[in-house]
């Protein structure tokens, strides 16, 4: 497709003419706004790249071909940058030679697109290829930036952005032939350009150096006075994109190297105190993302104390919705109007977890969008933090006087005043305790303004006193009270804004949690609103209803379970279940909800259980066909579908107890579970042994015939190298395997040790992994150990130390029973094991509260006192005088 020429003996690769002809021809069609198909076009010219010099004409082209428009060029150059990642490992050397030999000069190009282009190939050949197979990059690029041509010098600045920003590291490395780290040749330079009269080259360098601070090379923490010198004086740039830099700059200092900062402080937070009033929005927020910045980062409080005064009031009229916030014009969108598929948020299932800690919830944040309003509100929530009450004196009178504004120019002012109330209504709220009853009557009336944000942010922070609303249904006024905010969240809730509809649902969801059984007497008039509001809703907002009848449904329980109430939800919910096709996203919430429902009504869910495990059935199988055969399935493959089937089941599980049994047995559930358990998916598999766990629980018998493929699938689990990536896999699998041990006992004998050399390593070595998973762990040690004491306790030498460790660690349930029973167990089958652990199986055995079951209290005093039989001459004393003075204590009731 090309010639070479062979001057003087240097191969110079050269276009034919044709080829040039055609591939800029294509280029040209691609880009003109009137060409057809474009899918064809793109598939000519990825036809194109099987020839190995296809890339060397796009770079002559990107490079030479002065004749054609910038565009074609830059098109050009960005194909060769998409193709380097597939292309660059067979691409024969001579030819990376030829494309990076016309690269370099295109660096110095009078056209800025060109050079802009020129940086990020450049920089994509770096990150592929690192910069020690490319030694003339670097000379190129000192030569531009100490040549004074402004054109050079901003060519090779913006390559070298790039490359800090995409891979920072390969320049503060030590590189084979250089007598240095690049880093220390550029660095200098970069803070030298801080002085340019050139703005861009202002804003690349100090990019530049900005991508250094997590690093902090040598050449940086060496250079650190001449580089705060040079924000200093940047500080007051005329560029805005400038001054954001440099108040990200000092953000990144203060949270990753405070003590470098602490000389300039107090000049840093004046000079942030002013820019973060800046005329610029963008320089606005990046200045207010310092104040939580330095909160988080531990600091001394009183550096801030003082500026407080001042703070505040910026932070409060920055809360205000600027004239330009898109919630403005989401505020008028009429609530009957259909939602758009964009409208739609991606949603996230978390699949089903065993064990003690659950995830963060992330509640705080109605619409997603980081803007300096939340991001104000957030600093002030941190500072509520920090300073507690004595942050009110200032605030106070500010929120009191913007309330009390009337007329409807002041609304924004009153909409930021209650957010500012909900912001620091954690930190504050000793303070504000003594006024909350005033606070909440206050806010009450808002849930009915005319401006439909400030209706919103009112059931936002009514829910952020959810705890204290709660608290005071003990007596009358408070009882009064809880129901108003009710009855005025239920309102809401059938608001016709989709705004307040999305923060009434989020709101009465939180209420719902603090509530819980609270909620009974009130449950028909709850149940009439919210299926009210799913005949009302568009599709986005009908995902939250549902997460609010599952919010409601976890917090009463079986109180749902009456007649009254299930002729109110249910309906609706089935009516809803049979419209939406098994291939339909809509379909997970609704999912979710039942598994909520199913739950909460235990046996009575059983009139509708039949029909709902069916359908689970037939979503994961069509899923798994899917996943080989979308055609046969008639569906895309989405694994969401397997992980809420999987969960719904799990919760039948539960709520119908042995009475799933019937269901299981007429079906092949237990082979589509043991594929889900196998699945490349950690989620589908996360949630597979949930509810092989639940099943082993309430229905073993069912999963005897395949009982040994479950059980070594599920070890597989306990050892992986990959453990850390999949630890809630590993964590469900854990648990369930001792859910199976104490139901089938010794069928599982075959796999024991197996089992136990895969726990005995996580125990032993905690550091790393998550709480759930050593107690999980330890548990399912001590069930094998129950039902199998004789195959367990030859080795317990091995692990007895770091077992009683985690055991000491658990707190007081029936899984920590079962695990003594095993300790036990294991002891009287070889009482010598523990000999040198017994230290640690006191404090083990001292870490219950009570042990509720009176048969394992006097196993475990049996243990105790075995051993004081047995430790001779002192040995037993010398044991006890071990021990600090509590755990003592704690033995005291078992009578050694």
């Amino acid at each position: 497709m090309a010639s070479s020429a062979d001057g003087g003996g240097v191969a110079t690769w050269q276009p034919q003419a044709e080829g040039l002809r055609e591939i800029c021809g294509l280029l040209e069609q691609q880009m003109s706004p009137t060409s057809d198909d474009k899918s064809l076009i793109w598939q000519k010219l990825q036809h194109y790249t099987q020839f190995p010099d296809f890339n060397n004409y796009l770079a002559f082209i990107f490079a030479r071909a002065e004749g054609k428009s910038v565009e074609v060029r830059q098109a050009a150059g960005l194909l060769l940058k998409n193709n380097l990642r597939s292309a660059f490992e067979t691409m024969p050397p001579a030819n990376q030679h030829y494309i990076k030999s016309e690269l370099l000069p295109c660096m110095g190009a009078s056209d800025r697109q060109i050079r802009s282009t020129a940086g990020t190939i450049i920089s994509a050949f770096v990150q592929i290829g690192g910069v020690v197979g490319w030694p003339e990059l670097l000379h190129a690029l000192v030569k531009c930036l100490d040549s004074n041509d402004p054109n050079h010098m901003e060519g090779a600045m913006d390559a070298l952005s790039k490359i800090c920003e995409d891979v920072p590291q390969v320049l503060d490395a030590d590189i084979s032939g250089l007598s240095e780290r690049p880093i220390n040749v550029f660095l200098p330079r970069f803070i030298q350009l801080f002085q340019s009269p050139h703005t861009t080259l202002r804003k690349l360098s100090l990019g530049a150096v900005n991508q250094f601070i997590m690093l902090m090379p040598t050449v940086l923490y060496v250079s650190m006075e001449k580089y705060l010198q040079g924000l200093f004086v940047l500080a007051n740039d005329t560029a805005p994109e400038v001054r954001k830099l440099v108040c990200s700059a000092f953000v990144q200092l203060i949270e990753i190297r405070s003590a470098v900062l602490e000389p300039h402080l107090r000049n840093v937070i004046e000079y942030m105190l002013i820019v973060n009033k800046d005329p610029d929005d963008e320089v606005a927020l990046e200045a207010c993302e310092f104040w939580s910045a330095y909160c988080e980062a531990d600091l001394p409080p009183e550096n801030l104390r003082e500026f407080l005064p001042r703070l505040i009031p910026v932070l409060l009229s920055n809360m205000a919705y600027a004239d330009d916030d898109e919630s403005l014009v989401d505020a008028e969108v009429d609530g009957s109007l259909p939602d758009r598929d964009q409208d739609l948020k991606p949603r996230f299932h978390s699949s089903r977890f065993h064990g003690s800690e659950d995830a963060e919830d992330e509640d705080d944040d109605i619409v997603n969008v980081w803007n300096l309003r939340k991001c104000s509100a957030a600093a002030l929530d941190f500072l509520s933090n920090v300073f507690g009450d004595e942050i009110l004196p200032t605030l106070m009178p500010i929120i009191q006087a913007n309330l009390s504004a009337t007329g409807d120019a002041t609304w924004k002012d009153r909409e930021a005043a209650v957010l500012a109330l909900g912001a620091i209504a954690e930190g504050c709220i000793n303070g504000l305790y003594p006024h909350l009853s005033e606070i909440i009557t206050f806010l009450i009336p808002l849930l009915d303004d005319n401006f439909p944000l400030i209706r919103s942010i009112s059931c936002w922070t009514l829910s952020r006193f959810s705890k204290y609303i709660v608290q005071g249904i003990a007596h009358q006024q408070g009882r009064e009270q809880f129901d108003k905010v009710l009855m005025g969240l239920l309102r809401r809730i059938l608001d016709d804004n989709k705004r307040v509809q999305e923060a009434a649902c989020s709101a009465f969801a939180t209420l719902e949690e603090e509530a819980a059984e609270e909620l009974a007497p009130r449950l028909d008039v709850i149940l009439q609103h919210l299926m009210c509001a799913f005949g009302k809703y568009q599709r986005r907002n009908i995902r939250i209803v549902y997460d609010a009848i599952g919010t409601l449904a976890d917090a009463v329980g079986g109180e749902l379970n009456q007649p009254t109430h299930l002729e109110i939800l249910m309906p609706p919910l089935i009516a809803k279940w049979q419209q939406l096709s098994n291939s339909d996203k809509d379909l997970f919430p609704l999912l979710e909800c039942f598994t909520s429902i199913a739950q909460a009504l235990g046996a009575g869910f059983s009139q509708f259980a039949q029909p709902v495990f069916q359908r689970c059935i037939s979503i994961i199988q069509t899923q798994q066909l899917a996943k080989v055969d979308p055609v046969s399935a008639g569906a895309q493959y989405d694994k969401e579908f397997i992980v809420c089937s999987l969960d719904l089941l799990s919760g039948l599980a539960e709520g119908l107890g042995a009475g799933i049994e019937s269901l299981v047995s007429q079906s092949n559930l237990r082979d589509l579970l043991l594929q889900c358990c196998i699945d490349d998916s950690h989620d589908v598999r996360q949630s597979a042994f949930a509810l092989l766990g639940d099943l082993a629980r309430v229905c073993p018998v069912h999963l005897r015939s395949r009982l040994p493929e479950f059980l070594d699938v599920a070890a597989k689990q306990l050892n992986t190298p990959k453990l850390k990536e999949t630890l809630s896999v590993a964590n469900n699998a854990c648990w369930a395997i001792g859910e199976l041990a104490i139901k089938v006992q010794k069928d599982m004998s075959s796999i024991v040790l197996t089992v136990i050399s895969y726990l005995v390593p996580i125990l032993q070595r905690p550091e790393g992994l998550n709480k759930s998973l050593i107690e999980n762990c330890a548990i399912t040690l001590g069930r094998i150990a129950w039902v199998c004491p004789e195959l367990v306790s030859p080795h317990m030498e091995h692990f007895m130390q770091s077992w009683c460790l985690a055991l000491s660690m658990i707190r007081d349930d029936i899984e920590k029973e079962d695990a003594f029973r095993g300790l036990c167990a294991m002891v009287r089958a070889n009482p010598s094991g523990a000999l040198n652990s017994l230290v640690f199986m006191c404090k083990a055995i001292a870490s219950w509260n009570e042990i509720r079951s009176e048969e394992l209290r006097n196993e475990v005093c049996q243990v105790l006192h075995g051993y004081k039989q047995m430790l001779k001459n002192g040995a037993w004393e010398q044991c006890m005088s071990a021990l600090e003075p509590p755990v003592k204590d704690k033995l005291l009731k078992y009578q050694v």
